[in-house]
C-alpha cells in the first residue's frame, strides 16, 4: 500500500496543535508563575517547544499540498512519451475543486476534468464478479490485474484495493459513448484523428525505452477534442482490451471518467478496470519540475525541466 503523506501531515498538524494548544490553555500560566517566583528563566518543556516550532511549518506544508500543488514522481512508462519514468511533476490541487486533506471529500466545486486532461487519481480497483453476479472492485496494481476465474469472477472478492495514486489521460466524459479497438478510439460516433510522426527514438539501455524500441513503437499526434498530444503505439506487443467488454460498457456512467495511458499498448487503464470515479480525483498534472533518467542512462534530463504537461 502506498505511503499516505497527506494523512501523515494531517496527523502531525493535529498532534502538534493539540499539544501546543492544551499546554497554553492548562499548564503555561502555572508553570510560568512557578518559574518567575523561583527567579528562573522561562523555557517551554521540550515536547511543547517542538510542537510550538513545528506546528506552523507542518500546517503551511499541509495547506500548500492540499489546496495549491502537490509533487509526484512518475514510476512507470504508461504515460510515455508525454511523461517519462523519473519525471517529477506538480499537480494542481484546486483545478477540480477543493478537497479535505487525507479524506479527499470535495467541499468546494471549482471545475471538472476536460477531455484530454492528464489527471492524478486514487486507483479505484479492478472490476470483476464476486460469484453471485454482483460487480465489485478488488485489489491489484500496475504490474497487472488479478487473474480472473471463469466468467470474470474474482479469485478473492475481498482483496483490498491499494491506496495508490495513478496518472492517466481523460478520454471519456460522463454521458459519452466510447468505443476502443486497439489504438482506435471512437467518441460519440466520431473517430479520434491522429497523425503519425515517426519511429520512437530512445536509449536501449533504459528498460522503459527498450520495451518501446523492441516492439517497433511509433509516435503519433492525437487530436483529442481541442487537445493535441503525443501517444506511443506498439501494435506488435499485444492486443489490448477493447471497450465495450464484459466488464466495461461503452456508456460512461454519471460521476465517472474513462482514462487511458499515452503508451497505448503498455497501460492498465479504464479498458481493464472501468471508469475512474469523480471522488477519486486528486488533481490535474501541469508541470515537469525535474526529470531523472538514472545513473549511466542520462542522469538529469534538463530539456524536460519546466515542460508544461498537455
Amino acid at each position: 500500500m502506498e505511503f499516505d503523506f497527506s494523512a501523515m501531515l494531517l496527523c502531525l498538524t493535529v498532534l502538534f496543535g493539540v499539544v501546543w494548544g492544551l499546554d497554553r490553555l492548562l499548564l503555561y500560566k502555572r508553570r510560568k508563575a512557578r518559574l518567575d517566583a523561583a527567579g528562573a528563566e522561562y523555557r517551554d518543556p521540550v515536547p511543547v517547544d517542538w510542537a510550538r516550532s513545528l506546528f506552523p511549518v507542518v500546517l503551511v506544508v499541509l495547506l500548500l499540498r492540499s489546496f495549491v500543488a502537490e509533487p509526484f514522481r512518475i514510476p512507470s512508462g504508461s504515460m510515455m512519451p508525454t511523461l517519462d519514468v523519473g519525471d517529477f511533476i506538480l499537480v494542481n490541487k484546486f483545478a477540480y475543486g477543493l478537497r479535505l486533506p487525507a479524506f479527499n471529500n470535495k467541499f468546494l466545486a471549482v471545475g471538472e476534468p476536460k477531455r484530454g486532461d492528464v489527471v492524478v487519481f486514487r486507483f479505484p480497483g479492478y472490476l470483476c464478479h464476486d460469484g453471485s453476479g454482483k460487480l465489485i472492485r478488488v485489489g491489484g496494481d500496475e504490474s497487472g490485474p488479478p487473474m480472473l476465474g471463469p466468467d470474470n469472477t474474482c479469485p478473492d472478492p475481498h482483496l483490498p484495493v491499494q491506496s495508490q495514486n495513478w496518472i492517466k489521460r481523460v478520454i471519456g466524459l460522463p454521458g459519452d459513448t466510447v468505443e476502443v479497438h486497439d489504438s482506435q478510439i471512437v467518441i460519440n460516433g466520431k473517430p479520434v484523428v491522429d497523425d503519425e510522426i515517426g519511429p520512437y527514438v530512445g536509449n536501449p539501455q533504459r528498460p522503459e525505452d527498450a520495451t518501446l524500441l523492441n516492439y517497433g513503437a511509433t509516435i503519433w499526434t492525437e487530436h483529442l477534442g481541442k487537445m493535441n498530444h503525443l501517444i506511443a503505439r506498439m501494435p506488435e506487443r499485444m492486443a489490448t482490451q477493447p471497450i465495450p467488454n464484459a466488464l466495461v460498457p461503452s456508456k460512461v456512467p454519471k460521476g465517472c471518467y474513462l482514462v487511458m495511458g499515452d503508451d497505448r499498448e503498455n497501460s492498465l487503464d479504464s479498458r481493464w478496470w472501468g471508469c475512474m470515479p469523480e471522488q477519486n480525483l486528486v488533481g490535474k498534472a501541469f508541470l515537469i519540475w525535474m526529470s531523472w533518467k538514472g545513473w549511466g542512462t542520462g542522469g538529469i534530463d534538463f530539456h524536460r525541466i519546466g515542460t508544461l504537461i498537455h
